[in-house]
């Protein structure tokens, strides 16, 4: 086992505990970005002056009657600022633009004594615009041939004799939505400026680096000038990666030039309409089976809307692109993708990053076409799996490590989850009840973890211990609620060998670990945990060297265990407190900086090829759906989960990730509709979904009646912080299974065999017209999956060809 992996005795890594703030979040007393404005003295209020048009160029910004407005302090303008007026890390997103490019984009910001006296003051504001031409929708701009950023293409073996060689072809096209984050805590910023010009920014950001770079050049500063802290937040699920840095970069010019703390945060309405949300995709593909079922070649287009600005849509579509193959052996694939540009919000990094849009294309075209094909959708995706022994490797060229565990926690969920049995059960149901229907289906998830581009993947940490034996860590992750800082607590107590309460966590901040990357990826745990057990190794080092002059032995032969030093052999002892304070006075350094970076990755983004991933983890889950066909409405009744996350290193804040990931993907799947205002009228390209009330999230009434969840046994990750796996983003597409539950459910009210299209959201209304596409006998010739394989006793005769548009 590798030194990273290797566990000590009695860690305190793999203890279930509960999250190190769960108390402070249930008593209320956990502080938030904004809520340290109580406890800041003549602090200024910060309103965005929106122009509620979906396009136009800027003509003149009037500022003299909100400046006459009791408590208005000050108009921020284009040209207050100092340094580079731009908010993105693609320099092209103005922070003060001179066209608006969605409706409710901010060109300027008033500063007020109160939040009240800044909102009328913005509405004061007078903005005069040309408007232009916009397009709004997905189809608008693939129409309008409306694109920006790089065009990547992903090919792997020889497709068109993979085609050739296929005795089934079919084709389609699918258009599924965004999401919005809908984190409980609004984007936030506290900034402050002291008597030497640093700038101290508390922010609600998962990437406090960037925000501190894309601060300082705003202000025109050196980084070193513009310190960033990042507290905790209420949610971000990646809307806090890049969208915090110019509403940050607001507050900071504002104190900067008024010489007072300025608080920024949005209200719902304002987040809802103006931050950027998970990409919707539209695909069009074409895949090929040979007479088993088994694909031979897969060519596809995936269009993601990047909105109005690049922000991380690259990055997104090519995360997008590297996992369509999910947990499927693709021999031959050309894959495309390319980012639409239209009038609304910049969408951005959501939980999944584009794996989830490229997975559920290859999840979609399975469940379309399995019943083409006259198979179960559990056969079909089992006939596709990794292999192990085969030398498979992603279609971007990357071999597939562990595909045994694909197998493995799928037949564990089969078996969990008595399938075969339940599946007689609900064929019985459903032949006794026309007007209800069940269905239980399995899918499963391999998701690669590391960031995309390599350079993220390294993560920095301080650790200090005192005199007195207690331990202070910093280091580069920030905590969002998903338990970073809990694991770091454990990582660090397991490696210096004491209890966890002599160890303390300090506040995320630029000016203790620098050059730090975002909180994102799945990769917290294992960047920051790296880097937390480094520095931890490079103390205990040294306190083992002063415990073995103390205990007459080799250092070699000196454990720390419990918070007590003991040699090999020997009875004797020395406590962790007196180790601590021989070691002051021997005068041994007491701090450490530790650093880790993934070995082993590389990646041609050119040529999309390469090994982007340091692992890949697995998940497989079964749901079963309840429909009723009078109304689409669904309930989901049972989930079974098992999930591998390596060797945990805090078990129940993984179980409460993979359950929350699991509901947060599902509410994408099937709730959560995000709708524009798409006709000519003068509120073209609003948000018509702005609030709890018309944008739907799942809640207590959506979730699984029966829910269990198991992590996958003797699942160590070799080369991974303690032999843990990352947690965050993966469970997510476990959803999966609820969308194809209902598709099947919905198939089960046609004739046998039947196939349906299902939209995505699959809401009650989407699942009611594919109940009503069951009826009159499903997709085949019906504008879903076109050209149907000639059946004999609904099997798809072996070397018969489906071929569309021949």
């Amino acid at each position: 086992m590798s030194h990273l992996s290797e566990r000590p005795e009695k860690p305190v890594v793999g203890v279930s505990m509960p999250h190190e703030s769960a108390v402070q979040h249930v008593t209320g007393t956990a502080l938030y970005t904004d809520d340290l404005v109580q406890r800041t003295k003549d602090v200024l209020h910060a309103y965005p002056v929106q122009v509620m048009k979906a396009r136009g160029r800027v003509t003149a910004v009037r500022t003299g009657a909100a400046l006459a407005v009791p408590g208005v302090v000050r108009v921020l303008t284009g040209a207050d600022v100092p340094g580079v007026n731009d908010a993105g890390m693609k320099h092209d997103e103005p922070l003060f633009p001179d066209e608006v490019m969605f409706h409710g984009h901010a060109v300027a910001w008033v500063l007020g004594e109160t939040l009240e006296a800044a909102r009328l003051g913005a509405e004061a504001v007078e903005v005069d615009l040309d408007e232009l031409p916009s397009l709004i929708t997905l189809q608008d701009a693939i129409a309008a041939d409306s694109y920006h950023g790089a065009r990547p293409v992903m090919t792997h073996g020889d497709v068109d004799a993979g085609f050739a060689d296929s005795a089934h072809v079919f084709t389609g096209e699918f258009q599924f939505s965004g999401q919005e984050h809908f984190y409980l805590e609004t984007h936030a910023a506290l900034a402050q400026v002291d008597e030497n010009g640093q700038v101290f920014i508390q922010s609600s950001t998962q990437h406090p680096s960037e925000t501190q770079e894309i601060v300082a050049h705003v202000l025109g500063v050196p980084a070193h000038e513009v310190t960033v802290q990042c507290l905790r937040m209420g949610g971000g699920f990646g809307g806090k990666e890049m969208q915090p840095h110019g509403f940050a970069a607001v507050a900071a010019l504002g104190a900067k030039l008024t010489g007072r703390p300025v608080r920024f945060r949005l209200n719902r309405t304002q987040d809802l309409t103006m931050s950027g949300k998970r990409h919707g995709f539209h695909a069009t593909w074409r895949i090929g089976f040979d007479a088993e079922g088994r694909i031979q070649a897969l060519d596809a287009t995936l269009t993601a809307d990047g909105g109005w600005s690049l922000d991380l849509s690259e990055p997104v579509l090519a995360r997008a692109l590297c996992h369509i193959d999910n947990t499927y052996w693709i021999p031959n694939a050309r894959v495309a993708g390319r980012i639409a540009r239209t009038n609304t919000v910049s969408n951005t990094a959501f939980r999944g990053f584009g794996g989830p849009q490229g997975m559920l294309v290859i999840e979609d075209i399975l469940g379309r076409c399995a019943p083409q094909l006259g198979l179960d959708p559990r056969e079909l995706r089992e006939r596709n799996f990794y292999r192990p022994g085969q030398g498979q490797t992603t279609p971007y060229g990357q071999p597939v490590t562990q595909p045994e565990r694909i197998t493995a926690a799928w037949q564990q969920v089969l078996d969990e989850a008595h399938f075969t049995d339940r599946e007689r059960e609900i064929a019985a149901y459903n032949a006794a009840h026309p007007h209800t229907k069940r269905a239980l289906a399995i899918t499963g998830v391999k998701f690669g973890i590391s960031f995309n581009l390599t350079a993220f993947n390294q993560g920095g940490a301080l650790v200090l211990i005192y005199k007195d034996g207690s331990v202070l860590i910093n280091h580069g992750g920030t905590e969002m609620g998903q338990g970073l800082h809990t694991k770091m607590l454990q990582v660090a107590a397991t490696t210096l060998g004491i209890p966890l309460h002599k160890v303390r966590l300090a506040p995320t901040r630029t000016d203790k670990v620098p050059n730090t990357s975002a909180t994102a990826a799945s990769s917290g745990a294992d960047l920051n945990g790296g880097a937390v057990k480094n520095a931890c190794e490079q103390l205990r080092a040294r306190l083992l060297q002063v415990a073995a002059s103390r205990l007459g032995s080799n250092a070699s032969d000196v454990r720390i265990v419990d918070g007590v030093a003991r040699s090999l052999g020997s009875d004797e002892e020395l406590a962790w407190d007196d180790l601590v304070r021989t070691a002051y006075f021997q005068r041994v350094q007491l701090s450490a900086a530790g650093y880790y970076r993934t070995e082993g990755l590389h990646w041609d983004a050119r040529t999309f090829r390469g090994s982007p991933f340091k692992y890949f983890a697995i998940g497989a889950a079964a749901t079963e759906v309840e429909v009723d066909g009078f109304t689409g409405a669904y309930r989901i009744r049972r989930v079974d989960i098992v999930h591998d996350v390596g060797d945990s290193l805090s078990p129940m804040i993984d179980i409460g990730q993979i359950e929350g990931g699991f509901v947060q993907g599902a509410g994408w799947l099937t709730l959560e509709d995000l709708r524009w205002d798409t006709g000519d009228g003068p509120h073209r390209g609003r948000l018509l979904t702005q609030a709890a009330s018309t944008y739907k999230l799942p809640s207590f009434s959506e979730m699984p009646e029966e829910f269990n969840v198991t992590l996958l046994e003797n699942a160590t990750e070799e080369g991974a912080v303690f032999g843990s796996k990352a947690v965050g983003e993966p469970p997510l597409m476990l959803a999966f299974s609820v969308r194809e539950a209902l598709r099947q459910a919905a198939a089960e009210f046609g004739p046998k065999g039947t196939g349906v299209e299902l939209a995505s959201p699959a809401t009650p209304e989407a699942v009611y017209w594919a109940i009503e596409s069951a009826r009159q006998g499903g997709t085949a010739g019906n504008g879903g999956v076109r050209g149907a394989a000639v059946s004999d006793g609904g099997r798809a005769r072996s070397g018969a060809k489906a071929l569309s548009g021949a």
